[in-house]
Formats: C-alpha cells, sequence, structure tokens
C-alpha cells in the first residue's frame, strides 16, 4: 500500500516509532501483567497513563509532520510527485551518527519519560503531598491525621486504595481540586461526609476485616469537672463491641451492625447524616425485613424515595478515623491527665473552657485572646497563681494554646462542630441519629436508646472513691452533676454541645 508522499516526512516517521514503541512497550506490559497476575497500581500506572502519554505524543507528530509537509509541497510544487520515504545510507558516516543519536535519544527519551512518570506517581501517592502542597486548605487534615491511629496509614490507602482504576478516579477528580485551590474556588470548610470515597469494604476492610471483630474493650474515660478544685470524675466502660464470646462471632454488639448476615439501609434527611428518618434492617439468611421511621423528623415536602439509600458500613459510624477534631473539653481533660495543665491551678478548667469558647478569626488573634482572657481572670480572682505558681501557670497557657492549634483552624472554619464524631453520642447525637426510641415499625418495635446495648459501666466516680460493678452486675449510669433523671430523656449532645 502507498501512502501520501505528505507522510513520508522525518517528523511523522519519528512520530510513528514513538507510538509503535509505546503501543509495544503496553502490551508487553499487558501480557506481564496478566500471565503473572500483577496487579500493583505502580504497573497499572504505566501501562494505563504513563506510556500511553508517549504514545498520544507520538501519534500527535504524525499530523504535525503531515502538515508541515503539504505546506513544503505547496511552496516548491515541482517536487510532488519527486521524493520518496528519506534514505537512509548507513555508508555515510554522517548518516550512521544521526541514526545513533536518534536511536538512543529515543531510547534513554523513553526511559526517563517512564523514571519520571514513576517519580511523579510515587511523589502524588506520598502523605506530604496530600497534606502539604495545598497548605492552608489542608493543613486541618494533615494535623488532625498525625495525631490520630492511622498515622502511619498512607492516605492514599483509604482514600485511593489498590488498583489503577481508582487512582485514575482520584486523579481526575483531583483536576479540580487543583483548579479551586488556585483559583480560590474552594469552600471552606470543605463539605462533609464525601459522597465519592471508596467504599469502606475496599479499603478499611483491608485489615479491619469483619469476621475478626470479636473482642471486647475496656474503655476508661478521666474527667474533671468545672470547679475550683477541677474535681476528677472516672468511668470505665466494658464497650461490647462484638458477642460475649468470640466463638459467637457477630450476632450481637456494636459491630453487629456490619455483621455479613444482615443488611442495614438507610435514607438522610440532610447532607451531613445527621439526620435519619428511616432505616430498613434486612436479614440476609431469613428474608425478614423491619423498616424503622421517625415520625418526628420534618420530611414534609420531602419524597423519601427519592432520597440516595446508604448501605450502613464503617464509615457511618467511624467517620473520622483519622481526621477527629477533639472538643476542648476532651483536649483540656488529656491534658490535666497528662500533667501538661495542672489541677493544682484553681478554677483552671473554667479558664481554659471559657478562653476556648469564643470565635477567633486567627490563629495569632486566639494565642492573644486566650492568655489575655486568662491573665485577667487570675489577676481578679487568683492574684497568687501569676506569682507564686508562675511555672505552672505558663506551662498550663502553653498547652492550652497548643490543643487550639491542633484542632482549631480558623481561617478553614474548622472545629469540632462542623466536623462531628458519630462515634459514640456525648457531644453529638452519633448513635441516637437511630437509636433513640424513635425510630419505630408499623407493628411498634423500636430502635432502643438503652445504654447497656453497646457498654457496661464496671466502675464509676471520684478519684478514690470509685464504685466498682462486674460484667454480670454492670452499675447503672450516675451523672457527675446532680440533674435528678434528665439524663434518662435528653441526649447527652443536648448539653455537652455547649457545656462541660
Amino acid at each position: 500500500m502507498k501512502l501520501p508522499q505528505s507522510v513520508r516526512n522525518l517528523t511523522s516517521v519519528i512520530g510513528a516509532s514513538i507510538a509503535l514503541i509505546s503501543l509495544l512497550i503496553i502490551l508487553f506490559l499487558f501480557v506481564v501483567s496478566a500471565i503473572f497476575d500483577i496487579g500493583s497500581s505502580y504497573l497499572g500506572i504505566f501501562i494505563y497513563i504513563a506510556l500511553p502519554m508517549v504514545l498520544v505524543v507520538g501519534l500527535i507528530l504524525i499530523p504535525v509532520g503531515v502538515l508541515k509537509e503539504k505546506k513544503r509541497l505547496k511552496k516548491h510544487p515541482e517536487e510532488a510527485g519527486a521524493k520518496d520515504w528519506p534514505v537512509i545510507d548507513f555508508n555515510q558516516p554522517a548518516v550512521r551518527n544521526a541514526t545513533i543519536i536518534f536511536v538512543a535519544g529515543t531510547i534513554c527519551f523513553l526511559i526517563l519519560s517512564a523514571i519520571g512518570s514513576y517519580e511523579a506517581f510515587h511523589l502524588t501517592e506520598s502523605d506530604e503531598f496530600c497534606g502539604k502542597l495545598c497548605h492552608q486548605v489542608m493543613e486541618p487534615e494533615y494535623t488532625a491525621y498525625q495525631q490520630s491511629a492511622h498515622e502511619r496509614v498512607g492516605c492514599v490507602e483509604c482514600h485511593v486504595g489498590s488498583g489503577a482504576g481508582w487512582y485514575v478516579k482520584s486523579k481526575l477528580s483531583g483536576l479540580y481540586q487543583v483548579y479551586s485551590v488556585m483559583f480560590n474556588k474552594y469552600p471552606k470548610p470543605i463539605p462533609t461526609p464525601i459522597h465519592s470515597l471508596r467504599p469502606a469494604r475496599e479499603t478499611c476492610e483491608e485489615c479491619h476485616w469483619t469476621e475478626k471483630f470479636y473482642a471486647r474493650k475496656i474503655n476508661t474515660k478521666r474527667s474533671y469537672l468545672a470547679d475550683e478544685s477541677t474535681s476528677e470524675w472516672d468511668i470505665h466502660l466494658m464497650m461490647k463491641t462484638s458477642a460475649t464470646y468470640s466463638a459467637q462471632g457477630l450476632q450481637e454488639g456494636i459491630h453487629w451492625h456490619i455483621n455479613p448476615d444482615i443488611k442495614i439501609e438507610y435514607r438522610a434527611a440532610d447532607e451531613g447524616r445527621h439526620s435519619i428518618p428511616w432505616v430498613r434492617y434486612t436479614n440476609l439468611k431469613t428474608g425478614e425485613v423491619k423498616i424503622y421511621e421517625d415520625r418526628s423528623i420534618d420530611t414534609e415536602g420531602v419524597d423519601l424515595e427519592t432520597i440516595e439509600m446508604r448501605i450502613m458500613d464503617c464509615m457511618d459510624c467511624h467517620n473520622r478515623p483519622s481526621h477527629n477534631y477533639q472538643s476542648p473539653a476532651n483536649f483540656v481533660d488529656d491534658y490535666i491527665t497528662s500533667g501538661a495543665i495542672s489541677h493544682k491551678l484553681p478554677d483552671i478548667k473554667v479558664v481554659a473552657m471559657d478562653a476556648l469558647s469564643t470565635d477567633y478569626t486567627t490563629v495569632d488573634s486566639a494565642m492573644n485572646g486566650i492568655e489575655a482572657y486568662a491573665r485577667e481572670y487570675y489577676e481578679i480572682m487568683y492574684p497568687e497563681v501569676l506569682t507564686e505558681k508562675k511555672e505552672l501557670y505558663d506551662q498550663a497557657m502553653e498547652a492550652i494554646k497548643t490543643g487550639y492549634k491542633k484542632n482549631t483552624f480558623p481561617e478553614m472554619k474548622v472545629n469540632w462542630t462542623v466536623y462531628p464524631n458519630h462515634l459514640g453520642h456525648l457531644e453529638t447525637d452519633g448513635c441516637y441519629r437511630c437509636h433513640n426510641d424513635k425510630h419505630e415499625t408499623a407493628t411498634g418495635e423500636i430502635i432502643s436508646r438503652d445504654c447497656n446495648l453497646c457498654h457496661d459501666i464496671l466502675a464509676q466516680g471520684t478519684a478514690g472513691q470509685l464504685a466498682y460493678g462486674t460484667t454480670e452486675n454492670p452499675l447503672e449510669f450516675k451523672h457527675p452533676v446532680d440533674i435528678n433523671e434528665q439524663w434518662r430523656t435528653t441526649f447527652c449532645s443536648e448539653c455537652h454541645f455547649s457545656l462541660y
């Protein structure tokens, strides 16, 4: 088959050569990955992204050469039909040298392109790239991540996972994120949940596999009251993450929700999945189906059938596994427990909480505001603290400021109230979104808010005066401050969202 003369030019020949070589390498790597069952995303990036880009460059060179040749022939019509393919005569030293340079250069180009693509890919997979490149935007998430239990788990292992498919999806969505950062189009704060996030069964369950969510756990919590002596209050909880005995698997307990024999589906009335008016339980073994509805949630004018139905998974409770922002009450309690804030300072929790309750516009104004409020308080109420206990005072101020900087980011309008943690029910509704005695079936069965469904109290009380129970006879909850029986009918978050 004779090709048009315009195709027979050096630029088009080079482009065709690059495209052909790239295609052959792609086919070779694809066959290797298929035969040896290599599913690495590193290999996938070469097969599906890096080498195809080189191939496209080669293909682009072909029409570029054709257009250039056509223009040349128009200027020199006498050469039309006379020119054949370029003649390569290796007997001529100049031709040999040019050919060697071209071949060697092409090989080096492809090798360097492959290495560069690999290194670029490796960079985009790094935690530093995810957390530091867009510093202000990602500073809250990166800071919280460095304090989490998943600090040594790479960002991409949860946000992308294995395989080239999700890598491509993440990078395509990242293009808009780059645009948003460059032109200041991103929202403050970044909205959650991320609806395009990869399902937990393909990421979380690579390590936390459902068949081994068996062991129960004792959770000890030390809190401090907002009184002059910052009184200590302890509570020990047996968290019922699973059945009493591991042989029973996931028949009961908190992780029963992800039992492979059942399916929990729900519809949320808001983007944040805080208000849940409809829940469906399906027993996959027996086929039994129950639908629970919370009629106290106003859904007037909303067709529930049009709302996205979500299958419950790990992320519906563990929604902040690596990016949790602690409430001031919690991180101040932790600092007092660790000794960073001394309980020998009178009213120290009151001072800390009041200073932290102000909305500051910048970190600098927060640092100045916290210091100014504390100093003024102690100058009026306990002036001796600033002289006799100045070292403890300075240490406490440093801890309070550090806690603020790790959990509040005014430039991005981020704090713990913006990203509530659904794991629990103290500061936010969390479990009470469904377990509130309001979700009811047509036959009157409810989703109970009974505390003992999820945990038993084994000990509670002030330091040195703890009351003890057992797993067979756990204690009934006692509120640290006498509020009569209100805790039975009021959600904890109704008070603790604002109080401490």
